[in-house]
């Protein structure tokens, strides 16, 4: 079996050419479609063929100078008072209670959980589970790029749900009153000189409850430079946003936080607002932004970095939207982290590792999978198998050009290895029901293990529009994904879920209660019908222009996001991390090798996160027990415990 490292990027949907396969489709759905749209995925991976996810670009840049008011601007009337020591909610000490854990919840302070005193407006939309702090997200959504502030808003969102329950709306729409019934408020600054409303202002400058404000319009709290406002906010805060300048003349290519160096895609030019401090001792700098050189005049510095993130009191700014051009190096790690700071700062530090050993079915090698499970046993290691149950190849491209079709219960030497790795301390995670799509290439042969099963998806020799469409797929080649396979629905991935799973049963093994998606590219149909069998995924996801907003989802608007942290996602799941990747030893598709000390040094700029997780996955069939071996021994000699899925969701909640 052959598997395929992509990097993908989101397009157009086309119909499918070649013949379908009838009882693999629907004969009533409808061919979904969305308009083109590209942007190379981040280097980050995914199952089986190592897919990345698709990034969101980061907002235009700004028009140099000094940040301008916006026609019809209402200044803040209400006046903050100076909040102390900037350093005081970032100030080290032991973090004594989990994020999720009841004594959290009933804990005095600024992570106890609140309850919210006024509505939000009938826009907003809240998900998470139950926990020990609630945000709200306010984002930006009016104006040309407005589609991403929704997205943006999904992504810190999620990664919130960590915490507890959040709640999302344009922060057009926002309610007087609402910041002080959440235990902190984001708001993401994606539009430029985004019309906020004076109430908004006038309860971030006013409430004693934290703040995170990210990105664009923070000189909205100032009013012009020199005015009453400006000066109260410089008093209280002791910096000064309305003389502040955004940093596009400096190539930024990595933020320093924790003692880690994260990386910053230098695609990304849109570039970062640099603070400038008048009184230090009320300002924390959490993490730099670096020039690489002497910074340019405009930073306001004279050294070779700038304030990337900054605390003052119970405001923290950090000068870019962190959600843009993310990847397993990226600062979005440090965005991870910050959030602890606000939501559950007693929050004790905790670093476990999880190891998929991945693409098992019915006609993988038997051998490897034992040997992988009997080394991961001698080292005292739980893990997990993504399972395929059932093995296809319609066109009979690996069989001589004869169609074959193998079930788990039509293989017993496999079910007996996947029986002796669960005594070794093996989970078994479900892993598709086919792992490719009907009788056509999606994108490289139509065989289990090599194809997207639940989204479209083609080879171009270009990564970005006009694309140029070639099969068979090459190694040089960019995979495009397109959207939704013909014949989607909710009811049919439903379907192939619930016949997948009972043929564990059939065969004798333990049923699965984790889901893996195939290469982690669904649509948000799917997404639902895998969550009507399973509530846990151990997963990378994909969201769409529109599951805030309403109205059509906007599969041309689409963000892919992995989390170093469990979380509880918008389509209502508890997603068990992956965010390291995979072993791939050769440049492919559009990707540099990743050999295991890749691995291993992503494993340590995730200890930078309070509760960071290591998580990886590697193919029995194709890779050497070797590389296992100096990953688990690695990712160990950083301080991780391996830990189950299971254990990990029992003690995060």
């Amino acid at each position: 079996m052959r598997h395929y490292r992509v990097l993908a990027v989101a397009a157009a949907a086309v119909a499918l050419t070649a013949p379908m396969a009838a009882a693999t489709v629907p004969a009533s759905a409808a061919q979904k479609t969305a308009p083109a749209v590209a942007g190379p995925r981040s280097q980050g991976p995914g199952g089986g063929v190592s897919d990345q996810l698709p990034p969101l670009p980061g907002p235009p840049a700004p028009p140099s100078g000094l940040p301008k008011q916006r026609k019809g601007y209402k200044p803040p009337t209400k006046r903050p008072h100076r909040r102390g020591s900037g350093g005081a909610a970032q100030a080290a000490g032991a973090r004594a209670l989990p994020a999720h854990s009841a004594a959290a919840s009933n804990a005095a302070g600024p992570a106890a959980a609140a309850q919210p005193a006024v509505n939000p407006p009938p826009q907003a939309k809240t998900w998470g589970a139950t926990g020990a702090a609630t945000t709200l997200v306010v984002y930006d959504s009016t104006n040309t790029w407005g589609w991403l502030g929704e997205l943006y808003a999904i992504g810190a969102g999620n990664l919130a749900t960590h915490f507890g329950k959040v709640t999302a709306e344009p922060v057009v729409d926002y309610v007087s009153g609402q910041v002080n019934g959440y235990t902190a408020t984001i708001y993401i600054g994606s539009t430029y000189n985004e019309p906020i409303p004076q109430t908004f202002l006038n309860d971030v400058l006013s409430t004693t409850k934290p703040v995170i404000w990210v990105g664009d319009n923070i000189w909205q709290l100032t009013g012009t430079s020199g005015s009453a406002a400006d000066t109260a906010f410089e008093a209280a805060y002791g910096w000064d946003p309305a003389t502040s300048y955004f940093d596009t003349a400096d190539t930024v290519a990595s933020v320093s936080y924790k003692g880690q160096s994260l990386t910053r895609n230098t695609a990304n030019t849109g570039g970062i607002l640099a603070p400038h401090v008048t009184a230090a001792a009320q300002v924390s700098v959490l993490a730099s932004a670096n020039c690489g050189t002497t910074c340019n005049g405009i930073a306001q510095t004279t050294g070779t970095s700038f304030p990337w993130a900054i605390r003052s009191g119970n405001l923290m700014y950090v000068g870019e939207v962190p959600l843009s051009y993310i990847s397993t190096t990226d600062r979005y790690l440090a965005f991870a982290d910050l959030l602890f700071t606000d939501l559950a700062p007693t929050a004790t530090p905790s670093h476990e590792a999880l190891i998929r050993l991945e693409d098992i079915s019915p006609l993988s090698n038997t051998a490897n999978l034992t040997a992988y499970a009997a080394y991961l046993k001698s080292q005292g290691v739980p893990f997990s198998m993504t399972v395929i149950p059932q093995y296809t190849d319609p066109n009979g491209v690996d069989n001589n050009g004869k169609a074959l079709t193998e079930t788990l219960p039509q293989s017993p030497t496999m079910v007996s290895a996947l029986k002796t790795a669960v005594a070794d301390g093996g989970t078994i995670v479900q892993h598709g029901y086919t792992h490719q799509y009907s009788n056509v290439a999606n994108p490289f042969s139509g065989v289990s293990g090599d194809d997207f099963e639940f989204y479209r998806a083609q080879c171009s020799t270009t990564a970005t529009t006009p694309y140029n469409f070639v099969a068979p797929c090459t190694d040089s080649d960019f995979v495009i994904e397109e959207g939704p396979v013909s014949g989607d629905s909710q009811s049919w991935a439903a379907g192939r879920v619930t016949t997948g799973r009972a043929l564990f049963k059939t065969a004798g093994l333990p049923t699965p209660t984790l889901w893996t998606t195939p290469h982690y590219a669904a649509s948000a149909p799917d997404y639902a019908g895998i969550g009507q069998t399973y509530p846990t995924r151990y997963d990378e996801e994909l969201f769409f222009g529109g599951q805030l907003a309403g109205g059509a989802l906007n599969y041309s608007r689409v963000f892919g996001q992995f989390f170093p942290y469990e979380v509880h996602d918008l389509y209502g799941a508890t997603i068990v991390p992956e965010n390291l990747g995979d072993y791939e030893p050769v440049a492919a598709y559009g990707n540099p090798p990743r050999l295991g000390q890749d691995i291993i040094n992503e494993a340590q700029q995730n200890l930078a996160v309070t509760q960071g997780v290591a998580s990886f996955f590697i193919h029995p069939d194709d890779d050497p027990i070797s590389v296992l071996q100096q990953v688990v021994t690695g990712i160990k000699a950083l301080g991780y415990t391996f830990v189950s899925p299971a254990t990990l969701v029992s003690t995060n909640g």
